[in-house]
């Protein structure tokens, strides 16, 4: 028989990549401070050194900000989604 393991990778028991385990507060941590180490390189003259640590700072921080955004919205909507069940009391 053919190999079909892309039609139900949770039928063959492949299960997807955890998420990232890192919290929004380090990787903010880390955003900001390849940032200012970025800028601390490029006022000592390693301008490449500081560009490469300046290109990591921004999808660190986006990356935080997505996570934080979305817990928030994963969170109301938790509390306005009813359980379909409704009691009349």
């Amino acid at each position: 028989m053919e190999n079909l393991n892309f039609i139900d990778p949770l039928l063959h028991g492949i299960t997807p990549n955890p998420p990232s385990k890192l919290s929004v507060k380090n990787l903010a941590c880390a955003g900001l401070s390849a940032l200012l180490v970025g800028a601390v390189l490029k006022k000592t003259g390693h301008n490449k050194s500081a560009a490469l640590l300046g290109s990591i700072a921004l999808p660190l921080l986006t990356s935080a900000c997505y996570k934080k955004i979305s817990k928030i919205y994963k969170e109301k909507k938790e509390e306005t989604e009813s359980s379909g069940i409704e009691y009349n009391h």
